[in-house]
């Protein structure tokens, strides 16, 4: 079995690189360790072997490394050889010399060579799977398809060819089905070394896989010229992406919706439906925000560059369609701009104005002029003002002297004091407290008609007993 195992190897390693596309070499490596294991297995791993490729003959040789030592001090003939004996294998043998004795490899036997055998063999799958993990680690990133083959606790299990790949729950398109057959495609995320060989991770619900579609589906994108700067989605339901053109010629949303808009139409159809929003990018980024909020026409908006928030004024009866149908084109718009958006209506946005100068003009000596122009540099009440630093107060109109800011500070600190020691409320606006009446009207008739429905309930299961 051992002869029949290794002979003829030269030709075993050529063809088994050829079909697996493994290095000749890292098969060279797993066969003599597999022989030098099949040789310590019947020897012993007491006794010092070593085994090599001899690519003259094709053959695993296997030497036994001996110490030369003296006929007198010779004690163990598994490690040691008497000079006497050494110097007929090798006439310039010294004491203290290791010398090698060529064994004979077809003496091994059958289990030693099946030793042999399993070890190449695990060898060549380490190096498949090596192989394998390389060549998807540099393909991540890319679009793959394959086909559906099982799903494994909610994982799909795609056949790739060489390997399978798995689309987990989170990574598919909710309400999306595949029978074992069906061809299907997803964005390669993440490719994973593991005990059992690569994990590769694909998805079809990553923005990544949406840009890929359209770099596929546009040539503009694919060639530089139109550039994808952001995208966001929500799979299956929405999606919206922003594009730029370096070229003044080409318009970056007309390329990417095509003639007819069959380019943007292929795309929805392999995403089965999802609705996609294409919007210009612009640098300024009120402008921007203003183009993911699309449809809904747009106010005017505040920005808060150090908390990176912006606010979005919206005529009223634009509210409801800026929001989206359970928030979704508010959280999209949010996602794309990487800002913090809040939506408020016209009505809302001058209720809140007329309370905050409302507020402010409790200051002493300051009018309603000035309220404004205080509101208008972001301070919203005198509590803001009695919190803040008197650099931050220098920025308002007509409060760039330092004495004059910190006069400010410190009336609307007094005032804050004189409500806190007296223990009554803040005054609000007319407004406010006629909107705070009206809700409160509103609530009582609320309680009033639960009330009367329970009346009735009760009722009725009397009579009924």
């Amino acid at each position: 079995m051992a002869d029949n195992m290794f002979s003829d190897l030269s030709r075993v390693i050529e063809q088994v690189g050829k079909d697996k596309g493994i290095d000749r070499q890292v098969i060279v490596d797993a066969v003599i360790q597999g022989m030098l294991v099949a040789a310590r297995k019947k020897y012993g791993t007491y006794r010092e072997i070593e085994a090599s490729y001899n690519e003259d003959t094709g053959e695993i040789e296997l030497f036994e490394f001996k110490e030369v030592v003296e006929r007198e001090k010779f004690i163990d003939e598994e490690v040691e050889i008497p000079l006497d004996e050494a110097l007929k294998l090798d006439p310039g043998a010294q004491i203290d010399d290791s010398i090698g004795i060529k064994l004979d490899s077809s003496d091994l036997g059958r289990i030693a060579a099946q030793t042999a055998k399993q070890i190449i063999m695990q060898r060549v799958r380490d190096a498949e799977r090596e192989i394998i993990f390389n060549e998807f680690e540099s393909r991540k990133g890319e679009v793959a398809s394959g086909i559906a083959r099982r799903v494994e606790r909610g994982a799909i299990v795609v056949d790739l060819g060489k390997t399978e790949a798995f689309i987990p729950p989170r990574e598919q398109i909710p309400g999306e089905s595949y029978k074992p057959g069906d061809r299907i495609q997803g964005y390669l995320s993440e490719v994973r070394q593991t005990t059992r060989g690569p994990q590769i991770i694909m998805s079809r619900a990553d923005e990544r896989y949406l840009m890929k579609l359209f770099e596929t589906e546009v040539p503009e994108i694919y060639d530089g010229i139109v550039e994808i700067m952001a995208a966001a989605r929500e799979p299956g339901a929405r999606a919206k992406i922003a594009v730029r053109s370096k070229d003044a010629a080409v318009d970056p949303v007309g390329a990417c919706v095509g003639m007819k808009g069959t380019r943007v139409q292929n795309i929805v159809q392999e995403l089965r439906g999802e609705k996609i929003d294409i919007v210009p990018w612009d640098e300024d980024v009120t402008r921007f925000a203003a183009n993911a909020l699309a449809p809904a026409e747009i106010s005017r908006i505040f920005l808060d560059e150090e908390n990176k928030e912006l606010e979005v004024v919206v005529p009223d009866n634009q509210l409801s369609l800026a929001i989206g149908k359970k928030g979704q084109n508010v959280r999209l718009a949010a996602k794309l701009t990487g800002w913090k958006i809040d939506i408020l209506s016209e009505s809302a946005a001058s209720a809140r104005t007329a309370e905050a100068i409302f507020n402010l003009t409790l200051v002493p000596g300051i009018n309603e002029t000035m309220a404004q122009n205080i509101f208008q540099s972001g301070f919203g009440s005198f509590t803001a003002l009695a919190g803040a630093q008197i650099e931050e107060i220098m920025t308002i109109p007509g409060y760039d002297d330092p004495a004059k800011a910190e006069k400010l500070v410190q009336e609307a600190k007094t005032l804050l004091e004189k409500y806190q020691r007296e223990g009554t409320p803040i005054p609000q606006s007319p407004q406010a407290q006629a909107m705070a009446a009206a809700k409160g009207d509103a609530k009582a008739q609320a309680d009033m008609r639960l009330k009367q429905e329970l009346e009735k309930l009760n009722a009725q299961e009397g009579n009924e007993s």
